[in-house]
């Protein structure tokens, strides 16, 4: 697995946490110069089933930019001819002629940034695309792509329960294969928070109610708290993070495993230029993961997927029965509905989806 950061906006989002900022042209050429140097120097010709270009908006980006990029992957990396490569777009960075370009490049799967298809949500929130833009991106990415997913929010300010489920319904007939939710939180350096922004737990839950329950009558399979797909269509990459897979991180704060220790890449675009033109690392270890930190891992991480964990895998894993490990937490979340156990599986009940961090919570030793 490979994950590339391209940490280039057009504009700041009023919501938005992420490590990114609109950048120049000149800056811009200098990151995807260093970019390459970085996944020159660090490639080792490992076979690799998925790579995700995120951001930021990659397709901000040239075509003949991506194309550099992508061509170092290939160059020192050995990419399954059935990989999974997914690039994110917001509506407003690509046209038909991008997207064509996009599927020559060799990315298959596309990640479109809708958040909501009201207009006037979609500028409260800082979006420079508005719900026609939207329609047109998706309908004419599913020209060039079998593969499409968009993103909605929910907990909007001044967003109701009404327009959220105008933007589910929508979806019915848009003909992708994927749909990612997030619920807003307000986090600090956005300008929501600088604002004072809150969010209205009650109606944002009534949101989330609403949009698990709907999505599944829509032929999407809701296969992890916050992600449903058409059966065959769940994204790989994504399910590589649950599922405890090796992953390379290439750009600033990009964040990369290799199965003991979790490392993190400098995240100012600029002191990350510099130190790789100096050829300097730009990669500093975050975390060594001790048997226990990977057995909660795990859990937590697992307990994300619809179709949970298995305690067959986790003896297999750690030459120990997960009932001695976790027994009394298990328990617990049982006994509170939470968790449920069918054979080798164990796995989030409907309301422990909806409360799915106080559930990983307890796994933490």
């Amino acid at each position: 697995m490979i994950y590339v950061h391209v940490p280039f906006c057009r504009r700041k989002c009023n919501y938005c946490a992420f490590n990114s900022a609109v950048g120049d042209d000149s800056e811009k050429i200098s990151y995807v110069d260093a970019l390459i140097r970085e996944i020159n120097l660090r490639g080792n010709f490992e076979p690799v089933e998925t790579i995700y270009f995120g951001g930021g908006t990659p397709t901000t980006l040239t075509l003949e930019q991506l194309e550099k990029i992508f061509d170092a992957l290939t160059k020192n990396f050995h990419l399954d001819e059935r990989a999974e490569i997914t690039i994110e777009a917001n509506p407003c960075t690509v046209d038909e002629n991008f997207l064509r370009g996009l599927k020559t490049v060799g990315f298959n799967r596309l990640s479109i940034g809708v958040q909501s298809f009201d207009d006037a949500l979609l500028k409260i929130i800082g979006r420079l695309h508005d719900s026609r833009t939207a329609l047109e991106t998706v309908a004419t990415a599913e020209k060039f792509f079998d593969n499409v997913s968009i993103d909605l929010m929910y907990g909007l300010p001044t967003q109701t329960l009404e327009i959220l489920q105008r933007d589910v319904r929508r979806v019915k007939n848009l003909g992708i294969q994927h749909v990612s939710i997030y619920g807003l939180e307000v986090e600090p350096d956005t300008k929501f928070f600088s604002d004072g922004v809150t969010v209205d737990e009650n109606i944002s839950a009534d949101m989330y109610e609403f949009i698990t329950e709907t999505l599944p009558t829509f032929n999407f399979r809701r296969y992890e708290i916050s992600n449903f797909a058409v059966k065959g269509f769940e994204s790989r990459h994504n399910v590589g993070y649950w599922t405890g897979k090796k992953y390379f991180g290439f750009g600033a704060g990009a964040h990369g495993f290799d199965g003991k220790i979790r490392t993190s890449n400098v995240r100012d675009t600029a002191t990350y230029i510099r130190k790789i033109f100096a050829g300097e690392d730009v990669s500093e270890v975050e975390e060594i993961v001790t048997r226990q930190a990977a057995m909660e891992e795990f859990c937590f991480l697992g307990l994300r997927m619809v179709d949970g964990i298995s305690a067959k895998t986790f003896a297999k894993n750690f030459d120990a029965q997960i009932f001695d490990v976790f027994g009394s937490v298990i328990e617990k979340n049982q006994r509170l509905g939470l968790l449920a156990i069918n054979g080798d599986k164990i796995f989030l009940t409907k309301r422990g989806m909806a409360l799915g961090n106080e559930v990983f919570a307890d796994f933490l030793l």
